[in-house]
Order: C-alpha cells, then sequence, then structure tokens
C-alpha cells in the first residue's frame, strides 16, 4: 500500500478521532502554540464518554475546557508548566502539577507518565509521507514515539519545520484534516523599564555569542538593543517575532557558532504568522527535541553562549524564585536551569536573570532580604552569574555573600535601598 492510500484509510471526522480516546487514558498534548485546538475542542464536547482522562502538557495557549470545574470527574490536567487557562484547576485542586525540568520531559514520558494517546499537531504530508511537528517539536516529537494511539490535526497552516521534525503518515493512527489558523502570541508592549534591562543585558553580549532567550517583553527589549553586534547566534528552547529584524538585518547570521554552525537551534516557537511563514521549509531553522536542544551537555558545546531567563524575586544571597509566589505555582522551571548549567559550563559563557526592580505598581521589591514563604528556589546561588534591572548589572559570580549582596542593593529600586542596607549592615555586622 503506498503511503496515499495508508493516509486515506486513516482519514475519520474529528468526532471518531477522539471515540479511540478512553477513560482512565493519559493524553499527551501538542506544546503551546502548536496545540491542536480542533481535537482539544471535540475530546471536551464528548466528556460524557470520559472518567478520569489525564491531560498532560506544558503551556497551554488556547481555552484548556477540559480544566472547567464542571469537567473534574472527566479530565484532571497534569501540568509541566502552568500558564493562565490552567493555573486555577492546580490551585483548586482539580488539577495537578509535576515539577521537571524541560529536558528531562521526553525521559518522565517514556519511563513514568506512558502516554495512552498523543493528540498531536501536523504539516500535510510531504511527496515522501512525512508531516513536520512544525513549530512544537520539543516533548511532542518524543511523546509519540513512545504513546500507544498517535490521533493527528493535519493543518495546512502548520509549517513544514527542518531538522529532526518529522513523523511518517505510516506512524499515525487517526487523521483529522482540519485547517485553522494556528495559536498566535502577539508581540508584547515594551516599556521603559523594560528597554533599560534590555539595554543593560545587552551590554554583556559580545560579537559573535550564541543566545538563548526566553519570553518576553524583556527579551524583545534585548534584542531590540543588539543591533550594533555582530554574527550572533541562536541556541535557544523557543524564539519569537523579535529575532526576526536582527535576522533581517544580518546581525544574527550563526556563522560563528562552535556547534551547528549556520543554523539557529530551536525545539518551539511561540511567535506570529511571520514567524511561522519564515520557519516554512528554512534549513536555516533547526527544529530539535528538546533533550538534545535543552541537553545542559549540548548547550555547553557552544562557545560564548549567554542564557538570558526571568525571575520574580532574588534574595541578597543570590537565590533565584522564578516559579511561585510564596506557595502560589504560577508557571515551571522550563529550560531556565538547563541553560544556566549548560551556559555555566560553556566557554566564555554567560548566565543572566533579568527582571524589573519592583512589582505591584513599585510597591514591592523584586530584590528581598529573604523570599517568600513557601517559594522554592529555582536557581540556586551557586549557579546565578549576573542578575540584570533596570538599574544597572550585579555580578554574583565568585563573590562572597557580603559581596553578593552589596551588588544586588546597587540595583535595586533606590526606594527600597535603605531597608535591604538596613538588612544588609545587620545580616554581615559590617557597614554597606
Amino acid at each position: 500500500m503506498s503511503w496515499k492510500d495508508e493516509y486515506k484509510s486513516k482519514l475519520c471526522s474529528m468526532q471518531e478521532a477522539v471515540s479511540h480516546i478512553k477513560s482512565g487514558d493519559r493524553v499527551v498534548v501538542t506544546h503551546a502554540c502548536g496545540e491542536p485546538s480542533a481535537l482539544l475542542d471535540a475530546m471536551v464536547e464528548n466528556a460524557e464518554r470520559y472518567e478520569n482522562v489525564e491531560i498532560v502538557h506544558m503551556v497551554a495557549m488556547g481555552g484548556a475546557g477540559y480544566c472547567r470545574p464542571e469537567m473534574e470527574k472527566h479530565f484532571r490536567h497534569n501540568s509541566l508548566f502552568l500558564g493562565g487557562s490552567t493555573r486555577k484547576a492546580i490551585e483548586e485542586g482539580r488539577g495537578d502539577f509535576t515539577p521537571v525540568f524541560f529536558s528531562e520531559v521526553p525521559d518522565l514520558l517514556r519511563t513514568t507518565l506512558h502516554p495512552n494517546v498523543a493528540l498531536m499537531h501536523l504539516s500535510p504530508p510531504d511527496a515522501h509521507g512525512f508531516c513536520s511537528y512544525g513549530i512544537s517539536v520539543d516533548y511532542t516529537k518524543p511523546a509519540a514515539d513512545v504513546a500507544d494511539i498517535r490521533i493527528a490535526q493535519i493543518n495546512k497552516n502548520m509549517p513544514r519545520t527542518m531538522g529532526d521534525s518529522f513523523i511518517h503518515v505510516s506512524r499515525l493512527d487517526h487523521i483529522v484534516e482540519h485547517d485553522t489558523p494556528l495559536i498566535e502570541l502577539q508581540p508584547p508592549q515594551i516599556s521603559e523599564v523594560e528597554r533599560a534591562i534590555g539595554k543593560n543585558c545587552a551590554s554583556l553580549v559580545r560579537d559573535g555569542d550564541t543566545l538563548q532567550l526566553g519570553i518576553g517583553a524583556i527579551p524583545d527589549a534585548v534584542l531590540l538593543s543588539l543591533k550594533d553586534k555582530r554574527d550572533l547566534g541562536i541556541h535557544s528552547e523557543m524564539i519569537s517575532d523579535g529575532v526576526l529584524e536582527l535576522v533581517e538585518a544580518g546581525i544574527i547570521t550563526n556563522k560563528r557558532k562552535s556547534v551547528n554552525a549556520g543554523k539557529s537551534v530551536v525545539t518551539f516557537l511561540m511567535g506570529t504568522r511571520r514567524l511561522y511563514d519564515y520557519v516554512h521549509d528554512n534549513p536555516a531553522v533547526q527544529m530539535m527535541p528538546v533533550d538534545y536542544v535543552n541537553n545542559p551537555a549540548v548547550i555547553a558545546q557552544n562557545d560564548n553562549l549567554v542564557s538570558i531567563n526571568s525571575c520574580v524575586q532574588v534574595d541578597l544571597f543570590g537565590q533565584v524564585v522564578s516559579e511561585c509566589v510564596g506557595l502560589r505555582q504560577i508557571s515551571g522551571v522550563g529550560g531556565q536551569v538547563d541553560f544556566v548549567r549548560g551556559a555555566n559550563m560553556s566557554k566564555n559563557g554567560r548566565t543572566i536573570m533579568a527582571m524589573p526592580s519592583t512589582a505591584q505598581g513599585g510597591k514591592v521589591s523584586k530584590i528581598v532580604t529573604l523570599i517568600d514563604t513557601g517559594a522554592s528556589v529555582t536557581t540556586s546561588r551557586y549557579d546565578v552569574n549576573y542578575v540584570v534591572t533596570e538599574h544597572g548589572v550585579a555580578q554574583l559570580k565568585y563573590r562572597t555573600l557580603r559581596e553578593r549582596a552589596r551588588a544586588l542593593i546597587g540595583i535595586a529600586h533606590p526606594d527600597f535601598r535603605p531597608s535591604l542596607i538596613e538588612e544588609f549592615e545587620k545580616r554581615f555586622k559590617s557597614k554597606f
């Protein structure tokens, strides 16, 4: 049987596809903007068919209808990284959070959370019968590799990305053709504070460096401040639209990368249609599974790797909180620690934690004497290198506790420096 005949034999309706999910199954869902929203909506519409179906994924960018209170007996979400549509379910005890490094999610799925069903969102097959995972390869490809049943939404709007990003039609069990626009993440508005943070971060970037960037206003502000650099590279768990201007200006070339020269290496994408069109059939962008991209040993092979991440709090010892506010879990570790450790092992590598100096409209300092009660340390004081706010750069690596505290107070908001200095003098028995 040709792959085209096999494809036709597996075509079915949305309703038939989700009928193959059974009560008690564990369903792993394609990540972030790549999520198969139509399949998820059909599953939720048929909720009465199911009891205790476990839904496993990282960031949800859609409505996450399975997390609604009335769905409690039908679905239970096991989150590996909380988002806006899933946070309440975990807070109210209708879902769970599993702490795990992004790089280890494929191993988690292979050894502990075996997927009964993988819900996938793929490009149409090419001339050889291979579909692309498109904008979300990350843990999606490893999940499909081990799942009992593979249900795919085939969407002509999903770009065909290069790299280790393909699955053959013969490995799919049920196929639904449904062309809907992909979820898009619009570029953020960048404030003056974020512009200042971006400029301070950019002061630590040199020509020829390879960058890992997170998502949001601060990474985009960093990119805006890199227009005087040359031959930058990308090895990052994700990129968004912010990189495109630097690519078009010839600033991101990947020429000087020590691994995968000439290629931007990424595991998932979150952006607008402009980004998705850019990566379509583009051999300059290599989409790879997360246990490659985020593996600290692979990251470390890139000389001059600069990792830039955001955080919630930093205490005077340099402990970084990035995923919770007190006992309230708001996100997850993602790839922050993967890249911090990889960058620290990279020749001439640098790690940067970037954040505004205050929160809640200036009422709360993000540089604190003690982290909030119940909060979890995401990145240890032994791993932190630079901390950046709009007020400057604090280098912590290889510094004493007293030197660290002094440097951090120097980049805190001026309104909070007196109380921090008071604690400094009490704690270290010396004048600031």
